[in-house]
């Protein structure tokens, strides 16, 4: 069997995880642990009078109800905010994405505290931490503990709470508004526009949703009095930026906290931004001096995870009389609930917001604003599939308004591949590829030419058939620093550590595959470690499809460092010069010569031969530490297909298909798969994902899987998905990223079919989710207009 780069290796880590062998957050315990329950707060807004917890305290088996007064008094520190919120204009000018010009002062603070101090600004922020001898007397004593609030109006909803009048989240800020900023050309937009043939117009709202990990969180956390080390096991998207992060909010010093990360059952970048539950462990141990653990239950995921999209825009293209584009502009609000944890999905939005099209110019507001709701951050694909959705339904509305059929306009304006590298008209450069080719390649696997002949069947039966497709390309970056260890062992086994983490990428094989290859061992014979802090002392995780983008480069260049002192050795070994000894295949040879050493003799020489040179003694390893400046451009095409029925408006995929360039595939079975799954969560918000909460009071309507519609497997078609591989420049293994492809078009493709079958009756737009009520009232209001008189208005 090969299994080399490029191959379709099946998982090796599936055959612990299908026998229930797998160690998730949950599986670790430790003995004489306590456990740990999170009061949480029932209003959106309040401010908090004071905390009665001496009842709660009396409770048998109680260990200790804390507050945040407490938290405070002990010097716990407030989650730090993603550098995103906090970076200097100098700083921002370094990374690949769009510089935000913020027309403010600096930004407002608002510190998130592990429990909430002086206020609660959300429906389910921690107010007091219980421990106790059981879960069950913990949660006993939470209902015992009072808390007086003086209950304020809160602000929900994205566009109010960014009116003047809105009630303010923070008291000290003149509005909800945290960031103000702006990007393009102003004036040369607006000229462009002055010129136009035709303007087409867009205001919609890509609604709040969340991430939904199959494993919800769950920390252990055990303070040791002898060492004065604290110990953290929890599912995150990166032990190291954890570890960095909790050692600042305790404060200590780095060495004093490990973090370890075994299995992660899902993350989609909801775990990547430290959990408050993480440091109140820590705390918690050392303050009742026994482990603390903490397991978060479904119905409080739903309130207390970090949440993603939620984006209010209001948009406009300048077309000119043969439907090229010249222009566009608009401004895109970004609700990021009641702490400024990350403005990253408004800035990669906008960065990348002219998607995979000529745009000669372009001017932007980008506002962030505060609202009494949970905080959001980067959920995957950041940003990005709001921009493609705003993007690509523009390309839709132009084809309507200019009467150009809507691939045609597309390929009137696609960037060429001579035109690349291509600087859009927000200063991000795109690398290189062939957007057109994903489009033609897309379109032949759903048979778009065929599609009159199936959509005249379905009316046949009753039913509305509409098709739409969605281009999209990503920007890819995420923490630009990753760092790997490989190790050959006398035992026969390679060890390579990195620092990324897989949350079900499949990193134990596709990683395993590069480091066969490169050492020409059995793939067999890698074993990947990740996910502990005292062995991996630098690495960025897995988010924003850096892991084998970054880690694969790490890796390789450890790799030829080991192949490179091994040569030497090797050339000790047979008493020649080292550079007359070849490597092939896992072994060293001269030319012509019957004798081959093995990558694990080499690796026994070196510890056992008393003849080296001292440079090469000892085990038989190298390590790169690297920093990456430039970003990552996937981009593809899908296609979606659905049928409605027009009685109750529901909406059935019929096909989906997919084109993603990667750069290179590793292992093309791991990608197909990663695009299937991502296509799920696209189409889930498309058509039945959000989160929904009460405008009045800030109640969280979708608390559990009775009120949050998931995708499932049965709503699905079989996908099509094909790899399209034009290396990357922007690293040495070619690789653009493949995780994410699969969401960030899904959005504008369905909503785009969805629109398509509707268009007989005047519906030029549908805001998602695309629920069949929502869709059966945009049909009857249609019939409703036709069968008015003509006079009425």
């Amino acid at each position: 069997m090969k299994t080399g780069i490029g191959q379709p290796v099946r998982r090796k880590e599936d055959a612990r995880l299908v026998v229930g062998a797998g160690q998730f957050s949950d599986d670790v315990d430790l003995p004489r642990q306590a456990r740990a329950f999170v009061l949480r707060s029932c209003h959106a807004h309040a401010r908090i009078k004071s905390i009665a917890t001496e009842r709660a305290t009396a409770l048998k088996g109680v260990l200790a109800v804390l507050t945040g007064a407490d938290l405070k008094a002990d010097g716990v520190k407030p989650i730090p905010p993603d550098a995103s919120t906090t970076m200097p204009y100098e700083a921002q000018r370094r990374l690949p994405d769009v510089v935000l010009v913020h027309r403010g002062g600096p930004l407002l603070q608002t510190p998130y505290y592990p429990l909430a101090v002086d206020k609660v600004r959300y429906v389910g922020e921690g107010v007091a931490l219980v421990v106790a001898e059981t879960l069950a007397i913990a949660k006993d004593a939470a209902e015992l503990v009072e808390i007086d609030y003086e209950v304020l109006a809160p602000t929900t909803d994205t566009a109010q709470a960014a009116e003047a009048a809105a009630p303010r989240v923070w008291d000290e800020a003149r509005s909800n508004i945290l960031v103000d900023a702006e990007a393009g050309d102003a004036a040369a937009t607006d000229k462009a526009f002055a010129d136009a043939a035709h303007v087409v117009t867009l205001e919609t709202w890509v609604q709040r949703v969340t991430g939904v990990p199959m494993e919800a969180r769950a920390a252990l956390g055990n303070y040791d009095k002898q060492s004065g080390r604290y110990f953290l096991h929890a599912g995150s998207g990166g032990v190291v930026r954890q570890k960095a992060e909790l050692a600042l909010m305790l404060g200590v010093k780095p060495e004093d906290v490990r973090v370890v990360a075994y299995d992660i059952g899902g993350n989609f970048g909801t775990k990547n931004s430290i959990f408050a539950e993480f440091p109140l462990v820590l705390w918690a141990s050392k303050r009742v001096g026994r482990p603390v653990k903490y397991v978060c239950e479904r119905s409080e995921a739903f309130l207390s995870d970090y949440q993603g999209r939620d984006l209010v825009a209001k948009v406009e293209l300048a077309l000119d009389k043969r439907g090229h584009f010249l222009a566009m502009r608009g401004s895109h609000l970004s609700n990021i609930g009641g702490y400024s944890s990350s403005i990253v999905p408004l800035r990669k939005g906008v960065s990348i917001f002219s998607g995979v099209y000529r745009v000669p110019v372009a001017h932007y507001k980008a506002c962030a604003v505060l609202s009494n709701t949970m905080p959001t951050i980067p959920y995957r694909s950041a940003g990005r599939p709001e921009a493609m959705f705003i993007m690509e339904r523009l390309c839709d509305l132009a084809a309507f308004k200019t009467g150009i059929d809507r691939i045609e306009i597309r390929r009137r304006n696609l960037v060429a591949p001579e035109q690349l590298p291509y600087r859009t008209p927000f200063g991000v450069t795109y690398d290189n590829g062939n957007y057109e080719e994903a489009m033609n390649r897309s379109m032949a696997m759903a048979e778009w030419d065929a599609f009159r002949n199936r959509r005249a069947e379905s009316k046949k039966n009753g039913k509305l058939r509409g098709i739409g497709l969605a281009n999209y390309i990503e920007l890819t970056m995420g923490y630009p620093r990753e760092w790997s260890k490989v190790t050959v062992q006398t035992d026969g086994v390679v060890e390579v550590a990195v620092g990324t983490l897989s949350s079900g990428q499949g990193h134990e094989t596709s990683f395993a595959q590069c480091v066969s290859e490169w050492l020409g061992v059995p793939f067999e014979q890698v074993r990947l470690v990740q996910g502990d802090t005292d062995i991996i002392p630098v690495g960025g995780g897995s988010h924003s499809g850096r892991s084998m983008r970054m880690a694969g480069v790490c890796m390789g260049s450890a790799a030829t460092s080991v192949v490179e002192r091994s040569r030497r050795i090797a050339a000790h070994m047979l008493d020649v010069a080292p550079g007359a000894v070849q490597f092939s295949k896992g072994g060293f040879h001269t030319a012509g010569a019957s004798r081959t050493i093995g990558v694990f003799e080499i690796a026994r020489a070196a510890q056992e031969l008393n003849d080296l040179d001292d440079s090469l003694r000892g085990p038989l390893s190298a390590e790169s530490d690297t920093s990456f400046t430039a970003a990552g451009f996937p981009y593809g095409t899908a296609v979606c297909e659905v049928e409605i029925d027009p009685n109750t408006g529901a909406v059935e995929i019929i096909r989906y298909c997919a084109v993603d360039d990667v750069g290179r595939a590793v292992n093309p079975m791991i990608l197909h798969g990663q695009t299937h799954g991502g296509i799920a969560q696209g189409v889930g918000q498309a058509l039945w994902e959000q989160v929904v909460v009460d405008p009045d009071t800030g109640q969280v309507a979708t608390g559990s899987f009775m009120d949050y519609a998931m995708p499932r497997a049965d709503a699905l078609p079989s996908f099509k998905t094909a790899l399209m591989e034009i290396p990357s420049p922007s690293n040495p293994l070619g690789i653009r990223a493949g995780g994410e492809g699969g969401t960030t078009p899904a959005l504008g493709a369905v909503i785009n079919a969805v629109v398509d079958a509707l268009r007989e009756f005047g519906v030029s737009h549908m805001e998602m989710p695309a629920t069949p009520e929502k869709v059966w009232r945009a049909i009857r209001d249609a019939k409703i207009r036709a069968a008015l008189p003509t006079w009425v208005e």
